[in-house]
């Protein structure tokens, strides 16, 4: 398995495949073709279906600048190797293509020629959550111990960085109003929602909270904010929800919070090595889903949990969402992503608590679920995974 530094990447929203992932591609062909003049870029099948409610054009000319792009749309054609697919073509004077280049956005910021997630070397050993307990039983150690031995130098700087700007995406989120961008016209609503829930006691209040925190992520994310993929920009709102929750409302330090994100990482390091963080392949199983499962487990770590209940805590949230259609009212991370964020972190909240009233026991294994969510979205029809043709999609805006 990669590094955790790959599940927590910091960076500009609203989509990890959509957006982070082209831009990264176009930068990277930009710097093999020093001197070019224009690029045609072709999208196919769901990096073309939603690509413009993503802003993917937006992100590719910002990474192309100052070269002309031409970019041409192909939702019906889905290449073999991964739903999101783009080939970029250098062009002479006449139009002609001197140079070019297929490659994939293959969720999470990440990109593949292959379409395939290309091993790396690690040294993690272990890639099931079974050996992985079977490893802290045998030798006593927690979840977040098994991170910190196998990652290299500088794991806690890094995922202090990205604490911070989980925080700073909360904070800029709850005091930002007004509308966000795109013909949704969709107003922003964390603002109102903090303030409503500082009037809130107790556990009111503290779910309050929980939504409020996470709508100002996702918000942020929206808009094309700063915010940390956790695993993906879609479901960003999740984990600083959860986390900024705990920190507030619970007073936990900085570093139970790292520890407790070293184990979320793990957690969807797994997904993503063992099934899809793409809800291009899975659907937002693979996105919201993956995201409260890593909350979860994040929380019943912080809350004292054994590695048994951490993996229970991850079960539970995934198993809640399985089937989870990706259906973008006109393409845009907003209907019905923004609200998805802060049932997600509800949930998440709701399964840490679930596992750390049980001994840790339960019948279906993590890797069980985690082997449902992907066939699960292997068998969901093409139509509901981020294609905007599906679901909620397909209703269009008016009834």
């Amino acid at each position: 398995m990669e590094s955790i530094r790959e599940i927590f990447k910091i960076g500009f929203g609203p989509s990890s495949s959509h957006t982070m992932g082209p831009r990264k591609a176009a930068g990277i062909f930009k710097n093999r073709n020093p001197g070019i003049k224009q690029v045609r870029v072709t999208m196919y099948g769901s990096l073309a279906a939603t690509g413009r409610g993503h802003m993917t054009d937006k992100a590719i000319s910002e990474a192309l600048y100052p070269v002309m792009v031409e970019f041409v749309w192909e939702p019906d054609v889905f290449l073999p190797a991964h739903p999101n697919g783009m080939r970029f073509e250098a062009l002479d004077k006449a139009g002609n293509a001197r140079a070019e280049w297929t490659t994939y956005s293959i969720g999470g910021g990440d990109i593949s020629d292959s379409g395939q997630r290309e091993p790396e070397e690690t040294t993690y050993q272990l890639d099931t959550m079974t050996d992985i307990l079977d490893w802290c039983r045998e030798n006593g150690r927690s979840l977040w111990e098994y991170v910190e031995m196998h990652e290299r130098p500088g794991l806690w700087e890094y995922l202090a960085e990205v604490w911070k700007a989980m925080q700073e995406a909360v904070e800029r989120g709850i005091e930002a109003e007004g509308v966000l961008p795109g013909r949704l016209n969709l107003p922003r609503k964390a603002s109102s929602y903090y303030t409503k829930a500082r009037s809130f006691k107790g556990t009111l209040a503290r779910r309050a909270f929980t939504f409020a925190f996470a709508l100002a992520v996702s918000e942020e994310n929206a808009a094309g904010g700063r915010i940390v993929t956790a695993p993906t920009c879609g479901s960003c709102g999740v984990m600083p929800a959860v986390l900024y929750l705990l920190k507030t409302q619970y007073d936990f330090n900085e570093k139970k919070i790292l520890r407790g994100l070293a184990t979320a990482g793990l957690v969807g390091n797994l997904i993503k090595n063992n099934a899809s963080i793409s809800g291009a392949e899975v659907g937002c199983q693979g996105e919201v889903g993956s995201a409260s499962s890593m909350a979860a487990a994040a929380a019943e770590q912080m809350f004292g949990g054994t590695p048994q209940q951490v993996e229970y805590a991850a079960s539970i949230a995934m198993e809640h969402f399985l089937g989870l259609t990706c259906d973008p009212l006109l393409g845009m991370v907003q209907i019905p992503c923004i609200e998805r964020n802060a049932f997600g972190a509800a949930r998440a909240l709701d399964a840490n608590m679930y596992a750390l009233l049980s001994d840790g026991q339960h019948v279906v294994s993590f890797d069980r679920v985690i082997q449902a969510m992907k066939q699960t979205g292997h068998d969901l029809p093409r139509i509901y995974k981020e294609t905007a043709e599906g679901g909620l999609a397909a209703l269009g805006i008016r009834e």
